[in-house]
């Protein structure tokens, strides 16, 4: 059955997906421009990406949050999701309405995007600074989320090529049938994935606060050496 939608989830939906590609936009011009000589705007730069990927993770998380108390009321109901949620999904829908769940799995992939943008903008403030806790903390967490984006993205792809299910490792690749078995699965899994990767992602800013002086040291534009010129 397909979602309703009014225009405030269509507006919503395409500004959610801008900011997820202006997000990764960023993070590709600031890596490019920290591959040459110091550049203090990349610093600033990637400050921004990184609150902008913790205003995302905080809104992504919520979500699964919810999901998990409402399933501690309803174990046997449907998987839920939050008014915002649904309204979200269902202007994502809009891009292929023949796939009835198309838009809740483009809505986590997006999310989860935008979180893995704000650890990237970690991987970038830290290049300079590569024995700190914030770039071994932030290391864990690309690779942590990018499997767990990879994950959404298989789910996506799956039901955008016609597959009648999900699949993925979070669905037991669509070989078990929808029910309160395979719910229960699918809600605790990506919440566990999603709280262990925000408590990553916390860690690494925990450092990023500690370890700011030695970071920022990194982008300090420092005068060329005097030549002293030799008498003839």
């Amino acid at each position: 059955m397909a979602m309703p939608m009014s225009g405030w989830d269509t507006a919503g939906a395409v500004l959610l997906v801008l900011w997820a590609l202006a997000m990764w936009t960023a993070v590709g011009v600031l890596a490019y421009a920290d591959r040459g000589p110091v550049r203090p705007w990349v610093h600033r730069g990637a400050l921004v990406v990184i609150g902008f990927g913790v205003l995302g993770q905080l809104g992504h998380v919520q979500e699964h949050i919810a999901q998990v108390a409402y399933w501690l009321g309803h174990p046997n109901a449907p998987a839920w999701m939050t008014p915002w949620g649904s309204g979200l999904a269902a202007g994502l829908q809009m891009v292929l309405p023949g796939r009835p769940t198309f838009g809740m799995e483009l809505l986590h992939l997006t999310g989860n995007f935008l979180f893995l943008a704000g650890l990237a903008g970690v991987m970038v403030i830290t290049r300079r600074a590569r024995s700190t806790r914030t770039r071994r903390w932030a290391r864990m967490g690309v690779w942590m989320q990018g499997l767990h984006g990879l994950e959404h993205l298989v789910l996506t792809l799956s039901v955008a090529f016609g597959a009648p299910r999900a699949i993925g490792l979070s669905t037991f690749f669509g070989l078990v049938d929808p029910g309160p078995g395979l719910t229960t699965y699918r809600v605790w899994w990506h919440f566990g994935a999603n709280v262990a990767g925000s408590v990553v992602f916390g860690l690494a800013l925990y450092h990023l606060w500690r370890e700011r002086r030695q970071i920022r040291a990194g982008f300090v534009l420092r005068p060329a050496p005097a030549i002293t010129a030799r008498a003839a």
